[in-house]
C-alpha cells in the first residue's frame, strides 16, 4: 500500500468530502441534443447523470456485443445514434451506429492521401467526432477534417495538413455554436482553426507559436454576459480564445511542453494537469544558455545551427528527436528557444480561475501540485476529489479539489498493466479502463479500494462513455453496450 498520508488524515479529509455533492454537469454545457456529444462527454468532463452498475463485465451485464474495426477514438452520441471513426481494409471511415442494438446505419469513407508515422500508442482514427443536433464533425491526420449531417450526408470537406507531430496528431474537434474548433498543434507550424459547421468556410485560423506536438481536445466557457470562449492547453501556456473571431484573450503560464490531456471546468473553477519528461519533475530543471551563446559555445562546423553531436550537455541530447521539430538535423534559434522554455517548465497539476484579459497567471493559479503527474489520462474531479490516474502500474493519487492536497495514493490496476483512457464518473462511481482491458471501478470520494473489476482481454485505447444508464466501451475489436439486465 503507497498511502503518503495517515489513516486518521484521510478519514478526516474523506468524511469531509463525502458531504460535498456530486458533481455532473455544473458548469458544463452539452452543446447539442446528447449529454455524451465530444470526446468525454459533457464539455470534456467525463461526469455523466443516470443511474450506472458497477459489476460489468465481457459476460456480465452485456446488453450487446459487436464486432467493429480498430480506431482509438470514442463514442459520442447524438439522440438516436453513436459515431465512431475506424480503419477498416486500410481505409478511413466514419460509421454511424444504432445505439439500441450496435447495428452500423451508415459508413462513409474519408479520403486517405497520405501514411503516417503514429506512436504505437496512436493511430490513424484517433480523434472523437463532435456531434450537435445537425452536424457529426471528424478530424483524421492523414487526412484532415470533414462534416456530416447526422444521416451520413457529407457537408464539407477540409484537407490540412501534413503535420510534424511526433506521435501524430490527436487532438478532437468541439462544435460551439455554428463553428466546428479544432486545435492543430504540431513541430512546425500550430494553430487553432474555426469553421462554419454548415459551409466549411473558415472564419479564422490563428497560429500557435510556442505550441509543439500538442493532443488537447478544448473545453468551452460561457462567461455570463459574454460571447462563449473555448480553453485550450498547449505547450507552455494555458490559452482562453473568444470562439466566435478566435481572438486570443487570457492566458495562464507554467504549463509543461507537452499537453495532452483534456481540462475539467466546473463553474468558474478548471484543473489541469501536465508532463512532459522526467527531467521536467520539480526540482530537475536545465538552465540553458541564450542562442547566440550557445552557437558560440558549441557549433564547431560554423553553419550557425547546433547539431545534436555539437550538444554538450547529454540530458538535452537524449530528447534531441523531440527538439528538432522540422526534422532537419540541426536545431535553429527557434528551436532553441523551445529547447530552454521546454528544459525550464515543470511537470504539474493545477486549479485556476478562468476568464480576465491577458496574462491572468499571478491572479488566477490556485495551487499547484507536482507529484505523480500523469501524462495521457486526463483529470477527473468528483465529489470534492481531484482524481490523477497515472499511465504505468495503475497507481491512482487523489488529491483535494479545492486546496490541491494529497488524501490518498493507492494501485488501482495490474502492477505492469498502461493507462491510455481516461477516467469517467457517473452514479458515485469511477471507471477507470487499462490498455490490457481491465475495467476497474472505485466509489467516488471514497477510498481507492476497486468495488469490481473485470477483464476484457482485448487492448482498449478509448474512453469509455456513460449514457442513458448504459457504459459504452470499445475495445482493440469490438463494441460493447452494458448495463443492468433483467
Amino acid at each position: 500500500m503507497l498511502q503518503r498520508t495517515s489513516l486518521s488524515v484521510r478519514a478526516a479529509l474523506l468524511a469531509t468530502l463525502a458531504t460535498i455533492p456530486v458533481i455532473a454537469q455544473e458548469g458544463a454545457t452539452s452543446h447539442g441534443t446528447s449529454p455524451w456529444n465530444r470526446f468525454r462527454g459533457p464539455n470534456g468532463t467525463g461526469m455523466a447523470e443516470g443511474k450506472y452498475p458497477a459489476e460489468v463485465g465481457p459476460q456480465q451485464g452485456v446488453i450487446w456485443k459487436r464486432a467493429f474495426p480498430e480506431g482509438h477514438s470514442s463514442p459520442v452520441f447524438s439522440d438516436k445514434l453513436m459515431f465512431l471513426t475506424a480503419v477498416e481494409d486500410e481505409k478511413l471511415y466514419t460509421y454511424g451506429i444504432n445505439r439500441d442494438n450496435g447495428e452500423i446505419v451508415w459508413r462513409v469513407e474519408a479520403p486517405r492521401p497520405r501514411r503516417t508515422k503514429f506512436h504505437r500508442k496512436n493511430g490513424p482514427a484517433a480523434a472523437s467526432a463532435a456531434v450537435d443536433n445537425d452536424t457529426v464533425a471528424v478530424f483524421f491526420d492523414e487526412y484532415g477534417m470533414l462534416a456530416y449531417d447526422l444521416n451520413g450526408k457529407e457537408r464539407w470537406r477540409m484537407p490540412l495538413g501534413p503535420f510534424f507531430n511526433i506521435y501524430g496528431m490527436g487532438a478532437s474537434p468541439i462544435i460551439v455554436g455554428d463553428t466546428v474548433v479544432l486545435p492543430c498543434d504540431d513541430g512546425k507550424a500550430s494553430y487553432v482553426i474555426g469553421v462554419d459547421k454548415h459551409s466549411g468556410d473558415v472564419r479564422y485560423k490563428v497560429d500557435r507559436p510556442n505550441a509543439v506536438s500538442g493532443h488537447c481536445t478544448p473545453v468551452i466557457y460561457e462567461p455570463e454576459g459574454e460571447d462563449p470562449q473555448f480553453i485550450l492547453p498547449g505547450s507552455f501556456l494555458l490559452d482562453g480564445y473568444d470562439a466566435k473571431t478566435g481572438k486570443r484573450i487570457w492566458w495562464i503560464r507554467g504549463l509543461p511542453s507537452e499537453m495532452k490531456s483534456v481540462p475539467v471546468l466546473l463553474g468558474d473553477t478548471l484543473w489541469i494537469h501536465g508532463f512532459g519528461s522526467p527531467q521536467n519533475n520539480k526540482g530537475r530543471q536545465i538552465k540553458i544558455a541564450e542562442f547566440a551563446d550557445a552557437v558560440a559555445k558549441m557549433d564547431k562546423d560554423g553553419d550557425g545551427f547546433i547539431g545534436r553531436k555539437e550538444l554538450t550537455d547529454r540530458r538535452i541530447a537524449r530528447y534531441y528527436q523531440f527538439l528538432d521539430l522540422d526534422k532537419s538535423g540541426a536545431l535553429d534559434q527557434d528551436e532553441w528557444r523551445l529547447c530552454r522554455l521546454s528544459f525550464a517548465s515543470v511537470n504539474a497539476a493545477m486549479a485556476v480561475r478562468v476568464g480576465g484579459t491577458g496574462d491572468m497567471t499571478d491572479k488566477s493559479v490556485l495551487w499547484r501540485y507536482y507529484r505523480s503527474i500523469p501524462q495521457l489520462p486526463s483529470p477527473l474531479i468528483t465529489n470534492g476529489v481531484y482524481y490523477l490516474l497515472s499511465d504505468q502500474g495503475g497507481l491512482m493519487t487523489m488529491i483535494s479539489a479545492d486546496k490541491g492536497e494529497l488524501i490518498e495514493k493507492n494501485r488501482v490496476g495490474e502492477a505492469g498493466d498502461a493507462y491510455f483512457t481516461a477516467p469517467v464518473c457517473g452514479d458515485g462511481k469511477v471507471y477507470l479502463l487499462s490498455e490490457n482491458g481491465l475495467l476497474t471501478v472505485l466509489a467516488a470520494g471514497k477510498e481507492l479500494k476497486p468495488i469490481h473489476s473485470a477483464n476484457f482481454d482485448e487492448p482498449c485505447y478509448a474512453t469509455p462513455a456513460l449514457v442513458d444508464d448504459k457504459i459504452w466501451l470499445r475495445t482493440y475489436g469490438h463494441l460493447y453496450c452494458l448495463g443492468a439486465t433483467k
